[in-house]
């Protein structure tokens, strides 16, 4: 199923400051987005994620307004050795764009669904995570990449139609089909170089924070001391 509504701009797009209103925007050159495959521990995250997205988005995402329930359900069913779950984590490392790649029955076949949270969209999430989908398909592969999403998900189709998928609507649905070109060594080297700047990424990031939690500790603890110290003053 496709994503809900994230807005189709360009990685790092930025406006140029220097720029007159009547003067053309010049795009910057293409600004990387670390994206980490999800294993069995990230599952509570990655409910947390999907609970984070409201009523108009969770249809847009599942094809129907999905409950809380519900969402738990398709969490716990994921099959993390058969599928793949790729995600887009902030510096305080919050899920905030998830995507599923779940081989379907058929071989060499595989669906594709996305979500970004909405104060995470108008960044090109949604389409990294699509070509980043497309890359891990190819590697093992997959020739056949399908999203299912609702005609009225007109962000989700538009990145499957720029990707060359053919796409047929019957009514409210749609299906995107879109036929991938076997793997080579140029696709596993930016699988292997992808996976691992990611990764460095995320321990970066993950380090970060126990530093700020340390900090933090620290300035409690200070702060702890002078109230102390004050209040023996004033006895």
């Amino acid at each position: 199923m496709g994503f809900p509504g994230d807005i189709l701009s360009r990685p790092g797009l930025r406006p140029d400051r220097h720029a007159r209103p009547d003067e053309p925007k010049h795009e910057p050159a293409f600004h990387w987005i670390p994206i980490r495959s999800l294993a069995e521990r990230h599952r509570p995250r990655i409910l947390t994620h999907l609970l984070a997205l409201g009523d108009a988005d969770r249809y847009l995402r599942f094809g129907h307004p999905a409950t809380d329930s519900q969402i738990g359900r398709y969490v716990d069913g994921i099959d993390f050795a058969r599928d793949e779950v790729f995600g887009i984590f902030n510096r305080r490392l919050e899920l905030i764009a998830m995507a599923h790649l779940a081989h379907a029955g058929e071989a060499h076949s595989a669906e594709f669904g996305v979500s970004v949270l909405p104060k995470a969209r108008g960044r090109g999430y949604g389409a990294r995570l699509f070509d980043h989908a497309v890359l891990h398909a190819r590697n093992r592969g997959v020739d056949t990449m399908i999203i299912h999403a609702l005609s009225e998900n007109t962000a989700m189709l538009r990145i499957a139609r720029k990707a060359g998928a053919t796409i047929d609507r019957a009514g409210t649905d749609s299906q995107a089909v879109l036929k991938l070109p076997p793997h080579d060594m140029a696709s596993h080297v930016s699988e292997i170089v992808e996976d691992g700047a990611a990764e460095i990424d995320y321990r970066i990031k993950a380090q970060a924070r126990r530093i700020d939690g340390l900090l933090d500790a620290i300035a409690d603890v200070k702060a702890g001391v002078r109230g102390q110290s004050g209040h023996t003053a004033m006895d």
